[in-house]
């Protein structure tokens, strides 16, 4: 867990019509490729992960999740559902808290997709190999327990997919200083996901931004 308290901040969302991933993107050196640190990933078509500890621990569970979706599409030849990829996932985590010679994976996933009847769906899993689905959650990072009651504040089952956006960006700038470019946002659709780029979250950011200050403008006029 103390892995998970190091890692970088994660936010998951469920809107009425998408799932939302928002995670930190912690400063690479000068000479490093930033592409090459991905914070969220692709599980299946239909199911993004994002997750909050140690890389490497990560790139190993990921790597197991994927066979066992591709394993499963060839035994039963259909895409297994998102309960059945984080409990695959917690299993997993699990097995690793009991065994002789083996350590617990150091990382808590947020895992984004589409339930088989069509609904937004959010689940999370931790070292100890529990999972349990979420409307909206934090991990990671030494504020997680702020931004989540930040979240439980703010969050409403009937949002759409861009006040769901704007939130998981508001719940990060609790704890990233550089606003867009340190951020990565996922937008998981029924048929489709894709990663915001960097000009479309740094437009978030500075509308957020521009409303804070005019709640302040209007706040202090009226103190006057």
């Amino acid at each position: 867990m103390e892995a998970v308290r190091r890692g970088s901040a994660t936010v998951g969302i469920r809107a009425s019509d998408a799932v939302i991933l928002a995670v930190e993107r912690r400063a690479t050196a000068r000479l490093q490729d930033s592409r090459t640190i991905r914070k969220i990933v692709s599980v299946d078509d239909h199911v993004r992960l994002a997750f909050a500890g140690l890389t490497a621990d990560a790139r190993v569970l990921v790597n197991k999740a994927r066979v066992e979706c591709q394993s499963y599409r060839l035994t039963c030849e259909d895409a297994p559902s998102i309960e059945y990829i984080a409990r695959y996932i917690a299993r997993t985590q699990q097995k690793y808290t009991q065994r002789g010679g083996v350590r617990p994976f150091g990382i808590t996933t947020l895992l984004a997709g589409f339930s088989q009847s069509g609904s937004p769906c959010l689940y999370q899993t931790d070292p100890a190999g529990t999972y349990s689905s979420w409307k909206a959650n934090a991990v990671g990072g030494r504020n997680a327990k702020s931004m989540r009651e930040f979240l439980e504040k703010n969050c409403d089952d009937s949002m759409s997919e861009t006040d769901a956006v704007k939130l998981a960006v508001k719940a990060l700038l609790e704890v990233v200083d550089s606003g867009a470019k340190n951020m990565e946002i996922s937008v998981s659709r029924k048929n489709s996901s894709v990663i915001l780029e960097e000009e479309v979250v740094d437009k978030i950011v500075k509308e957020i931004e521009a409303e804070a200050e005019e709640s302040k403008t209007g706040s202090e006029s009226k103190g006057e």
